[in-house]
Protein backbone atom coordinates (compact mmCIF):
# COMPACT_ATOMS: atom_id res chain seq x y z
CA UNK A 1 0.00 0.00 0.00
CA UNK A 2 1.51 3.43 -0.84
CA UNK A 3 1.72 5.62 2.08
CA UNK A 4 4.00 8.38 1.42
CA UNK A 5 4.28 10.88 -0.98
CA UNK A 6 7.11 13.23 -1.68
CA UNK A 7 6.40 16.37 -3.92
CA UNK A 8 9.40 18.19 -5.02
CA UNK A 9 9.03 21.87 -6.33
CA UNK A 10 6.40 23.98 -4.94
CA UNK A 11 4.69 27.07 -6.99
CA UNK A 12 1.04 26.51 -8.65
CA UNK A 13 1.76 22.96 -9.41
CA UNK A 14 3.08 21.67 -6.47
CA UNK A 15 0.70 23.16 -4.17
CA UNK A 16 -1.87 22.55 -5.85
CA UNK A 17 -0.86 18.90 -5.85
CA UNK A 18 -0.24 18.55 -2.36
CA UNK A 19 -3.47 20.47 -1.33
CA UNK A 20 -5.69 18.09 -3.38
CA UNK A 21 -4.04 14.97 -2.10
CA UNK A 22 -4.49 16.06 1.06
CA UNK A 23 -8.05 16.68 0.25
CA UNK A 24 -9.12 13.24 -1.35
CA UNK A 25 -6.86 11.57 1.23
CA UNK A 26 -6.65 12.94 4.62
CA UNK A 27 -4.39 11.34 7.13
CA UNK A 28 -4.45 8.16 5.14
CA UNK A 29 -1.48 9.34 2.79
CA UNK A 30 1.66 11.63 4.12
CA UNK A 31 2.70 13.86 2.13
CA UNK A 32 5.80 16.32 2.13
CA UNK A 33 6.51 18.79 -0.35
CA UNK A 34 10.25 20.02 -0.47
CA UNK A 35 10.71 23.22 -2.44
CA UNK A 36 14.04 25.29 -2.61
CA UNK A 37 14.23 29.46 -1.67
CA UNK A 38 16.69 29.24 -4.67
CA UNK A 39 14.94 28.69 -7.23
CA UNK A 40 12.54 31.30 -8.96
CA UNK A 41 8.99 30.97 -10.14
CA UNK A 42 7.62 31.62 -13.55
CA UNK A 43 5.35 33.53 -11.12
CA UNK A 44 2.94 35.88 -13.39
CA UNK A 45 -0.64 37.09 -13.53
CA UNK A 46 -2.58 33.61 -14.09
CA UNK A 47 -5.20 32.90 -16.62
CA UNK A 48 -7.56 29.70 -16.45
CA UNK A 49 -10.48 27.25 -17.88
CA UNK A 50 -13.47 28.05 -15.81
CA UNK A 51 -13.59 24.03 -14.94
CA UNK A 52 -11.10 25.06 -12.09
CA UNK A 53 -13.75 25.46 -9.90
CA UNK A 54 -14.00 22.26 -9.03
CA UNK A 55 -10.67 21.88 -7.74
CA UNK A 56 -11.53 25.07 -5.53
CA UNK A 57 -14.81 23.62 -4.71
CA UNK A 58 -13.11 19.95 -4.15
CA UNK A 59 -10.61 21.71 -1.45
CA UNK A 60 -14.25 23.25 0.02
CA UNK A 61 -12.75 27.12 -0.59
CA UNK A 62 -15.26 29.82 -1.27
CA UNK A 63 -13.83 32.13 -4.06
CA UNK A 64 -14.68 34.88 -1.50
CA UNK A 65 -12.01 33.16 1.06
CA UNK A 66 -9.28 32.91 -1.48
CA UNK A 67 -10.23 34.80 -4.58
CA UNK A 68 -8.65 38.61 -2.43
CA UNK A 69 -6.03 37.08 -1.33
CA UNK A 70 -4.58 36.40 -4.61
CA UNK A 71 -5.79 39.72 -6.25
CA UNK A 72 -8.06 37.95 -8.38
CA UNK A 73 -10.46 38.99 -10.82
CA UNK A 74 -13.19 37.40 -12.90
CA UNK A 75 -12.45 35.86 -16.83
CA UNK A 76 -15.48 35.64 -19.04
CA UNK A 77 -13.37 34.64 -22.06
CA UNK A 78 -10.42 35.52 -24.00
CA UNK A 79 -10.69 38.54 -26.64
CA UNK A 80 -8.61 37.90 -29.47
CA UNK A 81 -7.32 41.44 -31.26
CA UNK A 82 -5.65 41.95 -34.60
CA UNK A 83 -5.61 38.22 -35.39
CA UNK A 84 -7.14 39.06 -39.06
CA UNK A 85 -6.38 42.51 -39.38
CA UNK A 86 -5.53 45.56 -37.04
CA UNK A 87 -8.60 46.53 -35.39
CA UNK A 88 -10.34 43.67 -35.67
CA UNK A 89 -11.29 41.68 -32.23
CA UNK A 90 -13.80 39.08 -31.81
CA UNK A 91 -14.49 36.93 -28.30
CA UNK A 92 -14.13 33.17 -27.26
CA UNK A 93 -16.56 32.89 -24.40
CA UNK A 94 -17.37 30.52 -21.94
CA UNK A 95 -20.60 29.81 -23.48
CA UNK A 96 -22.34 26.92 -24.84
CA UNK A 97 -23.87 27.69 -28.08
CA UNK A 98 -28.16 28.17 -28.13
CA UNK A 99 -30.39 25.97 -30.80
CA UNK A 100 -33.49 26.27 -33.07
CA UNK A 101 -35.28 23.50 -34.17
CA UNK A 102 -32.48 21.38 -33.42
CA UNK A 103 -29.35 23.61 -35.21
CA UNK A 104 -27.67 25.77 -33.32
CA UNK A 105 -27.53 29.41 -33.36
CA UNK A 106 -24.45 29.38 -35.12
CA UNK A 107 -25.70 27.46 -38.32
CA UNK A 108 -28.62 29.89 -38.12
CA UNK A 109 -26.10 32.62 -38.52
CA UNK A 110 -24.82 31.27 -41.11
CA UNK A 111 -27.89 30.81 -42.94
CA UNK A 112 -30.07 33.74 -41.20
CA UNK A 113 -26.90 36.39 -39.37
CA UNK A 114 -26.88 39.72 -40.49
CA UNK A 115 -23.04 39.25 -41.42
CA UNK A 116 -22.39 43.18 -40.77
CA UNK A 117 -22.42 41.69 -36.84
CA UNK A 118 -20.20 39.83 -35.96
CA UNK A 119 -21.05 35.83 -35.11
CA UNK A 120 -19.52 36.02 -31.80
CA UNK A 121 -21.42 39.35 -30.98
CA UNK A 122 -24.70 37.93 -32.50
CA UNK A 123 -24.64 34.12 -30.91
CA UNK A 124 -23.75 34.80 -27.58
CA UNK A 125 -24.12 36.54 -24.34
CA UNK A 126 -21.32 37.26 -22.90
CA UNK A 127 -19.63 39.86 -25.48
CA UNK A 128 -22.06 42.08 -24.43
CA UNK A 129 -21.04 42.02 -20.97
CA UNK A 130 -17.14 42.03 -21.49
CA UNK A 131 -18.27 45.22 -23.72
CA UNK A 132 -19.81 46.60 -20.90
CA UNK A 133 -17.51 45.65 -18.43
CA UNK A 134 -19.89 43.43 -16.05
CA UNK A 135 -19.47 40.91 -13.18
CA UNK A 136 -20.84 37.69 -13.58
CA UNK A 137 -22.00 38.27 -10.04
CA UNK A 138 -24.43 40.63 -8.53
CA UNK A 139 -23.46 42.26 -5.41
CA UNK A 140 -25.35 40.22 -2.98
CA UNK A 141 -23.36 37.40 -4.44
CA UNK A 142 -25.62 35.82 -6.93
CA UNK A 143 -24.30 34.59 -9.81
CA UNK A 144 -26.01 36.27 -12.94
CA UNK A 145 -26.92 32.48 -14.30
CA UNK A 146 -28.92 31.40 -10.77
CA UNK A 147 -29.08 27.70 -12.15
CA UNK A 148 -24.92 27.16 -12.41
CA UNK A 149 -24.95 28.68 -8.65
CA UNK A 150 -23.17 27.03 -5.54
CA UNK A 151 -20.51 24.77 -4.94
CA UNK A 152 -20.20 21.32 -7.06
CA UNK A 153 -18.67 20.06 -3.58
CA UNK A 154 -16.29 16.90 -4.40
CA UNK A 155 -17.21 17.10 -7.85
CA UNK A 156 -14.05 16.50 -10.67
CA UNK A 157 -13.23 17.58 -14.38
CA UNK A 158 -15.23 14.12 -15.44
CA UNK A 159 -18.25 15.25 -13.98
CA UNK A 160 -18.44 18.28 -15.78
CA UNK A 161 -22.21 19.03 -17.48
CA UNK A 162 -22.85 22.50 -17.57
CA UNK A 163 -21.05 25.29 -18.80
CA UNK A 164 -19.52 27.58 -15.98
CA UNK A 165 -19.76 31.27 -17.21
CA UNK A 166 -16.18 32.27 -15.84
CA UNK A 167 -13.00 32.08 -14.69
CA UNK A 168 -10.27 33.55 -12.77
CA UNK A 169 -7.27 35.81 -13.41
CA UNK A 170 -4.91 35.51 -10.10
CA UNK A 171 -1.67 36.44 -8.81
CA UNK A 172 -0.05 32.63 -9.53
CA UNK A 173 2.76 33.62 -6.55
CA UNK A 174 -0.20 34.12 -3.94
CA UNK A 175 -2.02 31.20 -4.84
CA UNK A 176 0.50 29.50 -4.21
CA UNK A 177 1.49 31.03 -0.87
CA UNK A 178 -2.52 30.81 -0.42
CA UNK A 179 -2.74 27.36 -1.14
CA UNK A 180 0.55 26.23 1.07
CA UNK A 181 -1.13 27.81 4.13
CA UNK A 182 -4.17 25.38 3.59
CA UNK A 183 -2.37 22.63 2.51
CA UNK A 184 0.09 22.71 5.55
CA UNK A 185 -2.44 23.29 8.08
CA UNK A 186 -4.27 19.86 6.87
CA UNK A 187 -0.62 18.31 7.75
CA UNK A 188 1.01 18.35 4.70
CA UNK A 189 5.26 18.72 5.81
CA UNK A 190 6.95 21.55 4.72
CA UNK A 191 10.56 21.19 3.61
CA UNK A 192 12.53 23.95 2.56
CA UNK A 193 16.05 22.65 1.14
CA UNK A 194 18.00 22.04 -1.97
CA UNK A 195 17.76 19.03 -3.91
CA UNK A 196 21.24 17.87 -4.57
CA UNK A 197 20.57 14.12 -5.65
CA UNK A 198 18.14 12.01 -6.73
CA UNK A 199 19.10 8.09 -5.27
CA UNK A 200 17.56 4.88 -7.62
CA UNK A 201 17.34 1.65 -6.80
CA UNK A 202 18.60 -1.29 -8.55
CA UNK A 203 15.99 -0.96 -10.66
CA UNK A 204 16.22 2.76 -11.84
CA UNK A 205 13.42 3.57 -9.55
CA UNK A 206 13.66 6.54 -7.04
CA UNK A 207 14.58 5.33 -3.48
CA UNK A 208 15.11 8.83 -2.28
CA UNK A 209 16.07 12.71 -3.10
CA UNK A 210 19.53 14.01 -0.92
CA UNK A 211 19.12 17.62 0.44
CA UNK A 212 21.45 20.05 1.86
CA UNK A 213 19.92 20.55 5.59
CA UNK A 214 17.52 17.18 5.91
CA UNK A 215 19.59 14.41 4.70
CA UNK A 216 17.35 11.95 2.37
CA UNK A 217 13.66 12.64 1.65
CA UNK A 218 12.05 9.29 0.82
CA UNK A 219 8.02 7.98 -0.33
CA UNK A 220 6.45 5.68 -1.77
CA UNK A 221 5.65 7.78 -4.68
CA UNK A 222 7.67 10.86 -5.68
CA UNK A 223 5.83 13.59 -7.72
CA UNK A 224 8.38 15.72 -10.24
CA UNK A 225 6.97 20.01 -10.00
CA UNK A 226 10.35 21.39 -11.05
CA UNK A 227 9.01 22.86 -13.36
CA UNK A 228 11.01 23.04 -16.86
CA UNK A 229 13.69 21.56 -14.98
CA UNK A 230 12.19 18.48 -14.51
CA UNK A 231 14.66 17.19 -12.47
CA UNK A 232 13.38 13.64 -11.46
CA UNK A 233 11.67 12.64 -14.71
CA UNK A 234 14.12 14.10 -17.35
CA UNK A 235 17.24 14.55 -16.10
CA UNK A 236 17.12 11.58 -13.33
CA UNK A 237 14.89 8.78 -15.37
CA UNK A 238 15.81 10.02 -18.13
CA UNK A 239 12.42 10.04 -19.63
CA UNK A 240 12.09 11.23 -23.08
CA UNK A 241 10.89 14.54 -23.87
CA UNK A 242 8.90 15.22 -27.27
CA UNK A 243 8.86 18.81 -28.80
CA UNK A 244 5.99 20.40 -30.37
CA UNK A 245 8.52 23.49 -31.76
CA UNK A 246 7.79 22.40 -35.28
CA UNK A 247 4.14 23.36 -35.34
CA UNK A 248 3.97 25.80 -32.16
CA UNK A 249 7.63 27.42 -32.28
CA UNK A 250 6.62 29.97 -30.12
CA UNK A 251 9.45 29.29 -27.28
CA UNK A 252 10.07 32.31 -25.37
CA UNK A 253 7.94 34.94 -23.48
CA UNK A 254 8.95 38.58 -21.61
CA UNK A 255 6.39 39.74 -18.80
CA UNK A 256 5.52 43.18 -16.95
CA UNK A 257 3.27 43.68 -14.45
CA UNK A 258 1.91 47.26 -15.03
CA UNK A 259 -0.09 49.34 -12.55
CA UNK A 260 -3.55 50.33 -14.18
CA UNK A 261 -3.59 54.38 -14.29
CA UNK A 262 -7.73 53.86 -13.48
CA UNK A 263 -7.53 50.53 -11.33
CA UNK A 264 -11.32 50.71 -11.47
CA UNK A 265 -10.49 49.82 -15.20
CA UNK A 266 -10.82 46.71 -15.01
CA UNK A 267 -11.73 44.14 -17.88
CA UNK A 268 -13.50 40.74 -17.27
CA UNK A 269 -11.53 39.42 -19.69
CA UNK A 270 -8.23 38.08 -21.32
CA UNK A 271 -6.69 39.85 -24.03
CA UNK A 272 -4.67 38.03 -26.48
CA UNK A 273 -3.04 40.66 -28.94
CA UNK A 274 -1.29 39.35 -32.01
CA UNK A 275 1.94 41.12 -32.50
CA UNK A 276 5.08 41.08 -34.87
CA UNK A 277 6.53 37.94 -33.92
CA UNK A 278 3.90 36.34 -31.70
CA UNK A 279 1.51 37.44 -29.54
CA UNK A 280 0.91 39.18 -26.07
CA UNK A 281 -1.51 38.89 -23.22
CA UNK A 282 -3.26 41.45 -20.74
CA UNK A 283 -4.67 39.56 -17.35
CA UNK A 284 -6.21 42.13 -15.43
CA UNK A 285 -6.19 41.31 -11.44
CA UNK A 286 -7.37 43.25 -8.91
CA UNK A 287 -5.15 46.51 -8.62
CA UNK A 288 -2.48 45.54 -12.04
CA UNK A 289 -2.45 44.09 -14.79
CA UNK A 290 0.22 41.30 -15.88
CA UNK A 291 1.09 41.46 -19.22
CA UNK A 292 3.63 39.46 -21.53
CA UNK A 293 4.63 38.74 -25.24
CA UNK A 294 5.00 35.40 -26.02
CA UNK A 295 7.30 34.76 -29.58
CA UNK A 296 9.46 32.86 -31.52
CA UNK A 297 13.32 33.59 -31.24
CA UNK A 298 13.58 32.53 -34.51
CA UNK A 299 12.00 35.70 -35.38
CA UNK A 300 12.84 38.34 -32.86
CA UNK A 301 15.59 38.70 -30.26
CA UNK A 302 14.40 39.08 -26.64
CA UNK A 303 15.34 42.38 -26.46
CA UNK A 304 13.22 42.94 -29.23
CA UNK A 305 10.48 41.50 -27.97
CA UNK A 306 10.60 43.72 -24.60
CA UNK A 307 10.87 46.66 -26.37
CA UNK A 308 7.55 45.54 -28.72
CA UNK A 309 5.87 44.76 -25.67
CA UNK A 310 7.34 48.08 -23.41
CA UNK A 311 6.22 49.96 -26.16
CA UNK A 312 2.51 48.39 -26.18
CA UNK A 313 1.62 48.41 -22.63
CA UNK A 314 3.96 50.28 -20.72
CA UNK A 315 5.81 53.36 -22.75
CA UNK A 316 7.97 55.67 -20.55
CA UNK A 317 7.77 53.28 -17.58
CA UNK A 318 11.61 52.07 -17.87
CA UNK A 319 11.51 51.02 -13.64
CA UNK A 320 9.06 48.24 -14.49
CA UNK A 321 11.52 45.07 -14.21
CA UNK A 322 10.72 42.74 -17.46
CA UNK A 323 10.61 38.62 -16.64
CA UNK A 324 12.38 36.70 -19.31
CA UNK A 325 10.94 33.19 -20.14
CA UNK A 326 12.60 30.58 -21.71
CA UNK A 327 9.79 27.77 -22.89
CA UNK A 328 9.67 24.19 -23.51
CA UNK A 329 6.92 23.55 -25.67
CA UNK A 330 5.99 19.73 -26.01
CA UNK A 331 5.56 17.12 -23.67
CA UNK A 332 7.14 13.89 -22.17
CA UNK A 333 6.67 10.69 -23.70
CA UNK A 334 4.89 9.50 -20.39
CA UNK A 335 4.58 11.50 -17.56
CA UNK A 336 4.53 8.70 -15.25
CA UNK A 337 7.89 6.19 -14.73
CA UNK A 338 8.41 3.96 -12.30
CA UNK A 339 7.57 5.51 -8.93
CA UNK A 340 7.54 9.04 -10.04
CA UNK A 341 4.81 11.48 -11.82
CA UNK A 342 5.34 14.74 -13.26
CA UNK A 343 3.16 17.48 -13.01
CA UNK A 344 3.19 20.97 -14.39
CA UNK A 345 5.90 22.27 -16.39
CA UNK A 346 7.79 19.46 -16.31
CA UNK A 347 5.04 17.50 -18.11
CA UNK A 348 3.53 19.00 -20.24
CA UNK A 349 2.97 22.77 -21.91
CA UNK A 350 2.30 24.11 -25.16
CA UNK A 351 2.50 28.06 -24.76
CA UNK A 352 -0.28 30.04 -22.69
CA UNK A 353 -2.57 30.89 -25.43
CA UNK A 354 -5.67 29.50 -24.31
CA UNK A 355 -4.97 29.21 -20.74
CA UNK A 356 -4.17 25.71 -20.36
CA UNK A 357 -1.37 25.44 -17.89
CA UNK A 358 -3.95 25.37 -14.50
CA UNK A 359 -5.70 22.71 -16.41
CA UNK A 360 -2.92 20.49 -17.14
CA UNK A 361 -2.13 20.47 -13.80
CA UNK A 362 -5.61 20.52 -12.17
CA UNK A 363 -6.48 17.37 -14.72
CA UNK A 364 -3.10 16.00 -14.21
CA UNK A 365 -3.81 15.67 -10.40
CA UNK A 366 -7.34 14.46 -10.33
CA UNK A 367 -6.32 11.19 -12.85
CA UNK A 368 -3.52 10.99 -10.57
CA UNK A 369 -6.07 10.39 -7.31
CA UNK A 370 -8.36 8.42 -9.87
CA UNK A 371 -5.09 6.18 -10.78
CA UNK A 372 -3.82 6.33 -7.25
CA UNK A 373 -1.69 3.05 -6.88
CA UNK A 374 -0.90 0.55 -4.55
CA UNK A 375 2.67 -0.77 -3.96
CA UNK A 376 2.63 -3.20 -7.05
CA UNK A 377 2.40 0.14 -9.20
CA UNK A 378 0.69 -2.23 -11.72
CA UNK A 379 1.73 -1.23 -15.77
CA UNK A 380 -1.68 -0.74 -17.03
CA UNK A 381 -2.70 1.38 -14.71
CA UNK A 382 0.18 3.73 -15.48
CA UNK A 383 -0.62 3.13 -19.17
CA UNK A 384 -3.68 4.61 -18.81
CA UNK A 385 -2.93 7.74 -16.74
CA UNK A 386 -0.31 8.69 -19.80
CA UNK A 387 -3.06 7.82 -22.51
CA UNK A 388 -4.87 10.48 -20.69
CA UNK A 389 -2.60 13.16 -19.97
CA UNK A 390 -1.02 12.82 -23.85
CA UNK A 391 -4.74 12.91 -25.06
CA UNK A 392 -5.11 15.86 -23.56
CA UNK A 393 -2.37 17.70 -23.92
CA UNK A 394 -2.16 16.39 -27.69
CA UNK A 395 -6.00 17.84 -28.31
CA UNK A 396 -4.81 21.24 -27.06
CA UNK A 397 -1.76 21.35 -29.32
CA UNK A 398 -4.36 20.52 -32.37
CA UNK A 399 -6.54 23.64 -31.54
CA UNK A 400 -3.75 26.15 -30.67
CA UNK A 401 -2.19 25.42 -33.88
CA UNK A 402 -5.23 25.54 -35.34
CA UNK A 403 -5.49 29.41 -34.13
CA UNK A 404 -2.14 30.21 -36.44
CA UNK A 405 -3.09 28.33 -39.44
CA UNK A 406 -6.78 29.94 -39.53
CA UNK A 407 -5.69 33.22 -38.50
CA UNK A 408 -6.24 35.90 -41.69
CA UNK A 409 -3.05 37.66 -41.54
CA UNK A 410 0.22 37.27 -42.86
CA UNK A 411 1.85 40.86 -42.87
CA UNK A 412 5.23 40.03 -41.26
CA UNK A 413 7.59 36.85 -41.93
CA UNK A 414 6.32 35.15 -38.83
CA UNK A 415 2.94 34.88 -39.44
CA UNK A 416 3.64 34.33 -43.75
CA UNK A 417 5.35 31.29 -41.77
CA UNK A 418 2.40 30.18 -40.34
CA UNK A 419 0.71 29.20 -43.65
CA UNK A 420 3.69 27.48 -44.83
CA UNK A 421 4.30 25.32 -41.92
CA UNK A 422 3.41 21.54 -42.15
CA UNK A 423 0.08 20.81 -40.63
CA UNK A 424 -0.51 17.37 -38.48
CA UNK A 425 -2.53 15.11 -40.54
CA UNK A 426 -5.68 15.84 -38.09
CA UNK A 427 -5.66 19.70 -38.09
CA UNK A 428 -5.57 19.72 -42.09
CA UNK A 429 -8.47 17.49 -42.29
CA UNK A 430 -10.58 19.46 -39.74
CA UNK A 431 -9.47 23.05 -41.43
CA UNK A 432 -10.56 21.54 -44.87
CA UNK A 433 -13.81 20.19 -43.26
CA UNK A 434 -14.83 23.65 -41.78
CA UNK A 435 -14.69 25.30 -45.29
CA UNK A 436 -17.15 23.27 -46.36
CA UNK A 437 -19.32 23.07 -42.76
CA UNK A 438 -19.00 23.93 -39.15
CA UNK A 439 -17.68 21.42 -36.63
CA UNK A 440 -19.36 18.95 -33.86
CA UNK A 441 -18.17 16.80 -31.32
CA UNK A 442 -17.72 13.74 -34.19
CA UNK A 443 -15.60 16.17 -35.97
CA UNK A 444 -13.09 17.83 -33.74
CA UNK A 445 -10.22 16.05 -32.09
CA UNK A 446 -12.31 13.07 -29.94
CA UNK A 447 -10.15 12.41 -26.93
CA UNK A 448 -11.43 14.86 -23.75
CA UNK A 449 -9.03 18.13 -23.90
CA UNK A 450 -11.11 20.51 -22.05
CA UNK A 451 -12.29 21.90 -25.42
CA UNK A 452 -15.84 21.72 -27.17
CA UNK A 453 -16.90 21.82 -30.76
CA UNK A 454 -18.43 25.46 -29.60
CA UNK A 455 -14.64 26.84 -29.19
CA UNK A 456 -13.26 25.36 -32.03
CA UNK A 457 -15.87 27.37 -34.57
CA UNK A 458 -15.50 30.02 -32.25
CA UNK A 459 -11.85 30.35 -33.40
CA UNK A 460 -12.64 29.58 -37.01
CA UNK A 461 -15.62 31.84 -37.56
CA UNK A 462 -13.77 34.46 -35.58
CA UNK A 463 -10.37 33.98 -37.09
CA UNK A 464 -11.98 34.53 -40.57
CA UNK A 465 -12.07 30.38 -41.95
CA UNK A 466 -16.19 30.86 -42.35
CA UNK A 467 -17.73 27.59 -44.35
CA UNK A 468 -18.97 28.44 -48.09
CA UNK A 469 -22.67 27.92 -46.81
CA UNK A 470 -25.01 27.25 -43.93
CA UNK A 471 -26.08 23.59 -44.15
CA UNK A 472 -28.98 22.96 -46.74
CA UNK A 473 -31.49 21.56 -44.51
CA UNK A 474 -31.54 24.96 -43.06
CA UNK A 475 -33.54 26.16 -46.02
CA UNK A 476 -36.25 23.80 -45.73
CA UNK A 477 -37.21 24.98 -42.38
CA UNK A 478 -39.31 28.04 -40.87
CA UNK A 479 -36.75 30.51 -39.61
CA UNK A 480 -39.42 31.98 -37.15
CA UNK A 481 -38.09 30.14 -34.06
CA UNK A 482 -34.32 31.06 -34.97
CA UNK A 483 -34.86 34.49 -35.13
CA UNK A 484 -36.77 34.73 -32.09
CA UNK A 485 -33.91 32.63 -30.37
CA UNK A 486 -31.67 35.82 -31.27
CA UNK A 487 -33.77 38.61 -30.58
CA UNK A 488 -34.61 36.73 -26.94
CA UNK A 489 -30.33 36.60 -26.60
CA UNK A 490 -29.69 40.21 -27.80
CA UNK A 491 -32.64 41.46 -24.92
CA UNK A 492 -31.19 39.26 -21.79
CA UNK A 493 -27.98 40.18 -22.99
CA UNK A 494 -28.66 44.02 -22.60
CA UNK A 495 -31.10 43.68 -20.01
CA UNK A 496 -27.55 41.49 -17.93
CA UNK A 497 -25.50 44.17 -19.08
CA UNK A 498 -27.30 47.08 -17.22
CA UNK A 499 -28.44 45.09 -14.08
CA UNK A 500 -25.11 43.67 -12.99
CA UNK A 501 -22.03 45.40 -11.59
CA UNK A 502 -19.11 46.05 -13.12
CA UNK A 503 -16.50 43.94 -12.64
CA UNK A 504 -14.14 46.18 -10.06
CA UNK A 505 -17.23 47.12 -8.37
CA UNK A 506 -18.02 43.72 -7.26
CA UNK A 507 -14.10 42.36 -6.67
CA UNK A 508 -13.99 45.68 -4.76
CA UNK A 509 -17.25 44.77 -2.41
CA UNK A 510 -15.25 41.24 -1.18
CA UNK A 511 -11.84 42.82 -1.14
CA UNK A 512 -12.98 45.52 1.47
Amino acid sequence: MIRSVVIVGGGTAGWMSASYLKAAFGDRIDVTLIESQQVSRIGVGEATFSTVRHFFDYLGLDEREWLPKCAGSYKLGIRFENWRKPGDYFYHPFERLRSADGFSLAEWWLELGDRSQPFDQSCFITPMLCEAKRSPRMLDGSLFVSSLDGSLGRSTLDDQRAQFPYAYHFDADAVARFLAEYAVARGVRHVVDNVREVDQDSRGWISGVRTDEHGTVTGDLYVDCTGFRALLINKALGERFQSFEDVLPNNRAVALRVPREDATDMDPYTTATAMSAGWAWTIPLFRRNGNGYVYSDQFITPEEAERELREKVAPGRDDLVANHIRMRIGRNEHSWKHNCVAIGLSSAFVEPLESTGIFFIQHAIEQLVKHFPDAGFDERTIAAYNRRINRAVDGVKEFLVLHYRAADREDTPYWKETKTRVLPENVRETLDLAEAQLLDEETIYPFYHGFESYSWNTMNLGLGRIPRGARPALRHIDPANARAEFAKLKAEGEEMAAALPSCYEYLKSIND
